[in-house]
């Protein structure tokens, strides 16, 4: 494989976020395949990245299965915090910048919380995986100077080549198919997340040169029980969708009450706009009718 100069390097190609970054990034951008770097053996990462010198290395790789985490916290500590270590100090040998993402999951201790978290609010997360993810922010905060995280939330759009877990608009666009009742959550307050669009911003924050942490999701926020009857209307699908709060539904990880990001710091850069999450769910839809 040729290594062009000054190249990106690329984990977690092929999921729905690398997939898209692939198609937006205008850099010479290097996939790196789980064959190539394995995030569940830390010892793959310095062995490739010294040999390609990226400048800039992104991160779309993570153990991410919430409710899974609970009972296998050691492979999500491998993934999203100890391998994440390793890439960080990888990233600051090769004085690269390391794009990073998070998740809303490292909050939600505080359940009286209704106002919008700011990247400076301390957090709180509630199941292992927000803690899993919190520690890999500390170690690429801690260990890499060029460094850019970004926290999201509700990520979905189109499934990546790779994804063998469907995105909750797929999930739910499965069950709609069926006819069958659909039971969704709704005491847990978020704010749906394009993938394009988050890419975009990814493309946008690395042009203007800005390192540090902020938040990215789309406008607007709703419960998951909202997001879901607007799938299934906008689908026009013969379903019904039933509210239960999250005692009835059972979950094996506790979720975050509340857990709605503030993004003033992004948009005060003024380098891209932040749309509401319903303009870009229709967005999706008319992506999946075209294709």
């Amino acid at each position: 494989m040729r290594t062009p100069p000054e190249c990106w390097a690329l984990l977690g190609s092929r999921g729905q976020l690398g997939q898209e970054l692939l198609q937006t990034l205008t850099a010479d951008v290097v996939a790196l395949p789980r064959t190539s770097i394995d995030l569940t053996r830390p010892e793959t990462i310095a062995p490739v990245l010294t040999a390609l010198r990226p400048r800039v290395v992104i991160n779309c790789a993570a153990y991410n299965l919430v409710d899974q985490a609970e009972a296998e916290p050691s492979l999500a500590f491998t993934v999203n915090a100890l391998a994440v270590r390793a890439l960080a100090q990888c990233c600051r040998d090769l004085d690269c910048t390391l794009v990073h993402f998070s998740t809303d999951h490292v909050f939600g201790l505080d359940e009286t919380r209704t106002t919008p978290y700011r990247e400076s609010d301390a957090p709180g997360p509630v199941n292992c995986y927000g803690t899993s993810k919190l520690v890999g922010e500390y170690f690429v905060r801690a260990l890499c100077p060029k460094h850019l995280v970004i926290r999201t939330c509700g990520l979905f759009g189109r499934r990546g080549l790779s994804v063998e877990r469907a995105s909750f608009v797929e999930r739910i666009l499965q069950r709609a198919a069926t006819g069958a009742e659909i039971r969704v959550v709704d005491d847990q307050r978020c704010t749906p997340t394009s993938a394009a669009d988050l890419a975009q911003a990814v493309g946008a924050l690395l042009h203007a040169g800005r390192t540090g942490m902020y938040h990215f999701t789309n406008d607007g926020s709703c419960t998951w029980y909202e997001f879901a009857t607007a799938i299934v209307a906008r689908s026009g699908a013969d379903a019904t969708v039933t509210p239960v709060s999250s005692r009835e539904f059972g979950s094996p990880a506790r979720r975050p009450r509340f857990s709605v990001l503030d993004c003033n710091a992004y948009d005060h850069l003024q380098i891209a706009r932040r749309r509401p999450w319903s303009e870009a769910l229709e967005q999706y839809f008319w992506g999946i009718t075209t294709v």
